[in-house]
């Protein structure tokens, strides 16, 4: 019987092996190659693609405002000092054991957003921390 899909709202993150406080959001985790285009010699009229640059998107967490750890992270690189860390996202089964780990390497953090306030509002001040980074792996366990 194959596997049914896992649920995309269980998952940790593990900042330089430090689990954070739930992220309500993580969303960017991606890889994508841009291609060559190339004419062969002749009158083919038809052009060849080859692998190129590898890229790897932003990746972005969002969270309740819990304490100061993402802040001071950012601020780091705000002063000039930049820390690179290791980002693991684990997916995790209806057990709470994992099944899928993306590991961002050499992150850093890009852009750190505080929460929007409103007076009349009763939402959750929702902090939000874009992450550059140089490779993903993915693993399935």
């Amino acid at each position: 019987m194959p596997t049914p899909p896992f649920s995309n709202f269980q998952y940790l993150v593990e900042i330089d092996g430090s689990t954070q406080a739930g992220f309500t959001e993580v969303c960017g985790i991606s890889a994508e190659v841009e291609p060559i285009e190339y004419r062969e010699g002749g009158d083919k009229g038809y052009t060849r693609k080859i692998p190129g640059v590898v890229k790897f998107p932003n990746v972005t967490l969002k969270r309740g405002i819990v304490d100061a750890r993402l802040w001071q992270w950012m601020r780091t690189v705000l002063t000039g000092a930049t820390v690179k860390s290791q980002v693991v996202i684990m997916l995790l089964d209806e057990a709470r054991q994992p099944v899928a780990r993306f590991t961002l390497r050499n992150a850093w953090p890009r852009k750190w957003e505080g929460p929007s306030l409103r007076a009349k509002g009763n939402d959750i001040a929702i902090e939000s921390l874009e992450i550059v980074h140089e490779e993903l792996n993915v693993e399935f366990l």
